[in-house]
């Protein structure tokens, strides 16, 4: 056990090293000057400013020097100041709750709607609802993201008055439903086809027919053993899943106009913010990673042949 989690942590640092050095380079790389932006083209700062803001962000610097630097303010945990002079980590610490209740409320959709779904498709496999939900997930992962944002949110938001158009003045859950449904579409979809696949598996095992052959009532052998024996690879799923839906809330939250780490990105990309850019996407790769480690070590309680892989 102890060597699996020591291989696997160093896989992940390989790849936190190499995601956050790609990160970096693409963002400082690029052509421009992000210093003397500050000023507008109206207003020009004086050029001795540029120059000691240059020399503070060390901007002069080769761009592993630069990342070295911000690496070793990372293990001190800052994730950096944006050119402003404002820290990103509290910019981002008033943004937290709103994405992280966005991605919670999307993230039990997909865990309710997504398993049931799959289980009745599972159990009724060949039948209408199954071909219903199969029809229905290949829809539901077919249309961008953006564009099934805007069309609920002016049906249901602006025609019929359902929910909030934007903001979260309304509150949990009013403010949130609608577009955590949005992005757990997605999930779902994918939810509902492994769950489907894994319960139709579990039917045809060998102890299933012997438990319906001894005349165990079918509601038993569904809730307690084909519901145990199915869920195990779903849960790896929803749990990584839930990494991706903290930081796959970019679009919506522009469209719904919510406070959120995603909004707090999309500007900072509008306005060329590398520091803020860098930071945010360093902390939901460090969710990431983590929820990994997590699943890893979950799954190879539940299944010790994964540690000898």
């Amino acid at each position: 056990m102890t060597r699996f989690l020591i291989r696997r942590v160093l896989e992940l640092l390989l790849v936190f090293f190499g995601v956050t050095f790609t990160i970096y380079a693409m963002v400082f790389a690029l052509p421009g000057d992000p210093i003397s932006a500050l000023g507008g083209s109206n207003r020009p700062l004086p050029e001795n400013v540029v120059i000691r803001l240059r020399e503070q962000f060390l901007l002069d610097e080769p761009l592993i020097t630069q990342y070295l630097h911000y690496i070793g303010g990372l293990l001190m945990g800052d994730l950096g100041q944006t050119f402003d002079g404002r820290s990103v980590a509290e910019r981002m610490s008033s943004r937290w709750p709103v994405t992280i209740t966005l991605a919670l409320t999307a993230w039990v959709v997909e865990v309710v709607i997504g398993v049931g779904l799959g289980l009745v498709a599972g159990l009724r496999q060949g039948k209408a609802i199954d071909k219903t939900v199969l029809v229905g997930t290949i829809l539901a992962t077919s249309v961008p993201v953006f564009v099934l944002g805007v069309t609920l949110q002016l049906v249901l938001g602006v025609w019929l008055g359902w929910v909030p158009v934007a903001g979260t003045t309304a509150g949990w859950p009013l403010a949130y439903i609608l577009p955590a449904v949005i992005i757990a579409l997605f999930g779902l979809a994918s939810v509902s086809r492994l769950m489907r696949g894994t319960v139709i598996d579990t039917m045809r095992s060998d102890f299933v027919r012997t438990l319906v052959a001894k005349g165990m009532p079918k509601r038993r052998i569904v809730g307690v053993h084909v519901l145990r024996n199915s869920v195990g690879p779903v849960l790896t799923f929803l749990a990584i899943d839930l990494g991706y839906l903290l930081g796959g809330t970019v679009v919506i939250e522009g469209i719904f106009n919510l406070p959120g780490i995603g909004q707090l990105l999309f500007d900072a990309i509008s306005t060329h913010e590398g520091p803020t850019i860098v930071g945010i996407s360093t902390a939901l790769i460090i969710i990431f990673l983590v929820t990994s480690v997590v699943v890893d070590i979950i799954a190879s309680l539940l299944d010790p042949r994964i540690r000898r892989e």
